[in-house]
């Protein structure tokens, strides 16, 4: 879905972008409600000829400067295809999570000369995508995710028509975490500390936004089931909402314990926001908050940690709206998509003029 903000931005800036994309995906029918320019084809992924023949087929008909694709695994299809042609297409990929895989063999290798830069959205990232990868480290670029700083800003929430749906007084004090139920987001941690704070504390209410991942309702019971079990009767369950930016305003705490992440784009939203913020110290973390400035940070998966850094903003109004300033600050400096969609482009530019000098 980054993808299709990521064309909607460029198009903003002048940029024709037209998008490559498999047949009948969320990303096709997403792209062709918002009418782009769609190229979808049935066949893509590792090593399908057949695949990159068609590709091949449309950069002939087509009239076009550069490749950029936001996964590696497309480089399976886009390096035989631009292979097969006269033209040799700037390639750029942006790579959106580390990899334990390494990828240095003879075919990787053949796979990888064809990229002309590489993008990491972390500097974890960009470290691993360097150990993993055969390609030069001056090759690869850090270029973080980005948010609209537009959509996500205090002035476009709504705190109490959220309150107000939840029945959560202006008394309370609102904790929240929002994430996809999959293992390895933190929600366990969430929990036992919900339950701790509780003992100490008569004012407060926990919210989990968010849904299972396909295939893991199972996850999403157990987490539920274990709320169940830590008598938390002050927490809600919101399921799916499209209306995130209404429902990080009606929060007073953000809470991001995940336990590893290649970038945090909750995080930056909920920053953003203007939100106050405790996270775990993992990697692609770090790149976003910074500790005793916009969120405390907490050990990675410890409970009790998560617990104390949640309470040092409960007890301290003043702490909370200093983090919150310097995080919306934070998020617009470093965040704001428009100013990362400049940095895109100019990534591009520096690909196309270096590929004509090598032509003449």
């Amino acid at each position: 879905m980054f993808t299709l903000t990521a064309v909607q931005h460029l198009l903003n800036k002048n940029i024709d972008v037209e998008l490559l994309c498999l047949k009948d995906s969320r990303i096709h029918i997403e792209a062709s409600n918002l009418g782009f320019v769609v190229h979808p084809i049935k066949i893509w992924g590792k090593i399908h000829p057949l695949g990159s023949i068609k590709t091949a087929a449309l950069l002939v008909a087509g009239s076009y400067d550069l490749i950029h694709t936001q996964a590696s695994k497309d480089l399976w299809t886009l390096s035989p295809a631009i292979g097969m042609l006269e033209i040799d297409y700037p390639l750029i990929f942006t790579k959106q999570m580390g990899s334990y895989i390494i990828k240095k063999d003879l075919l990787h290798r053949w796979i990888y000369k064809k990229v002309t830069y590489a993008c990491a959205i972390s500097i974890a990232v960009k470290k691993n995508l360097i150990d993993t990868c055969p390609i030069d480290p001056e090759r690869v670029i850090l270029l973080h995710n980005g948010i609209d700083t537009n959509k996500f800003s205090p002035s476009k929430g709504n705190k109490e028509k959220i309150r107000e749906e939840f029945s959560v007084g202006n008394n309370k004090i609102l904790v929240g975490m929002l994430g996809r139920f999959s293992p390895g987001k933190g929600h366990e941690e969430f929990l036992f500390a919900a339950k701790e704070l509780n003992k100490r504390y008569d004012n407060l209410v926990f919210m989990i936004v968010g849904e299972a991942s396909r295939g893991e309702n199972d996850y999403e019971l157990q987490i539920k089931n274990l709320a169940r079990d830590y008598r938390l009767d002050n927490i809600i369950f919101t399921g799916f909402r499209s209306d995130i930016p209404e429902i990080l305003s009606a929060m007073d705490i953000f809470v991001f314990p995940s336990h590893s992440e290649a970038f945090g784009i909750a995080l930056t939203e909920a920053m953003a926001m203007g939100l106050p913020s405790v996270c775990s110290d993992s990697e692609g973390i770090l790149d976003i908050a910074i500790d005793g400035e916009t969120s405390y940070l907490f050990e990675n998966k410890n409970s009790i940690d998560l617990a104390l850094k949640i309470e040092q903003l409960i007890i301290s109004p003043e702490k909370r709206i200093q983090f919150g300033i310097a995080a919306n600050r934070r998020a617009i400096d470093y965040f704001a998509l428009d100013k990362l969609t400049d940095k895109v482009i100019s990534i591009y530019k520096k690909a196309i003029e270096e590929k004509r000098k090598v032509e003449h």
